[in-house]
């Protein structure tokens, strides 16, 4: 995820303006994700997981892109957690995003993201101290990614709550912000229990469907 220290008085408008500057320098045509993760260079991997779990952050869910995504969040999450550079397999690379779509997710999103990086500032070095211990975090990070892939769309806030556990928690580790990170954790634990709930719901559901189908 590539996370040098912040330095300066204000080192969130560099994440503000990478965003941005990308936005615009590809609103006019199609992009593939190999363009998008040269351009964004050194922070690569953290900010494209960040642009992938954006469009989530809405309770309005996006139909047949939350596997697609989950999963290349997982996949660039697993690279950071195994110390490895940036990796997506050659087809994913391979594949065009529409026009316009940077400007549409940050312009969509962008009271969030200003809402979030007004609040980021390194803190809680007992949680982002080492290397080891951003590197561990990285398992949040995938934690989300794995709940945001699975395929309930249908359920309110199924893709929400993974996305924002990504993008707090993936903003949280680029500014070696621990309380953003153990916000990020907090929020997993509810999502994985809003998701039991769901599950015993539906378990109890088809229990009854039984029954009745059986006379």
């Amino acid at each position: 995820m590539n996370l040098p220290s912040p330095t300066g008085p204000d080192p969130l408008r560099t994440l503000s303006h990478e965003l941005h500057a990308l936005a615009e320098q590809f609103r006019e045509r199609k992009v593939t994700l190999r363009e998008v993760m040269t351009t964004l260079g050194g922070r690569a991997s953290g900010l494209m997981i960040v642009i992938l779990a954006l469009p989530f952050c809405s309770p309005i869910s996006i139909p047949g892109l939350s596997v697609p995504f989950g999963a290349m969040i997982l996949v660039l999450g697993a690279c950071f957690v195994i110390g490895r550079p940036p990796w997506l397999p050659p087809r994913l690379l391979a594949v065009e995003l529409p026009p316009k779509f940077f400007r549409a997710v940050l312009e969509g999103a962008s009271t969030f993201i200003g809402w979030i990086e007004r609040r980021l500032h390194p803190r809680w070095a007992w949680i982002t101290g080492t290397t080891a211990l951003i590197r561990l975090h990285g398992l949040l990070v995938c934690a989300g990614a794995g709940l945001l892939l699975l395929p309930l769309g249908g359920i309110p806030f199924t893709n929400t709550l993974p996305a924002l556990v990504v993008v707090i928690g993936t903003l949280g580790i680029m500014e070696r912000d621990g309380a953003a990170v153990a916000t990020a954790y907090g929020l997993l634990l509810a999502t994985l229990a809003y998701f039991t709930v769901f599950a015993g719901a539906a378990i109890e559901l088809f229990g009854k469907l039984k029954q009745w189908i059986a006379g």
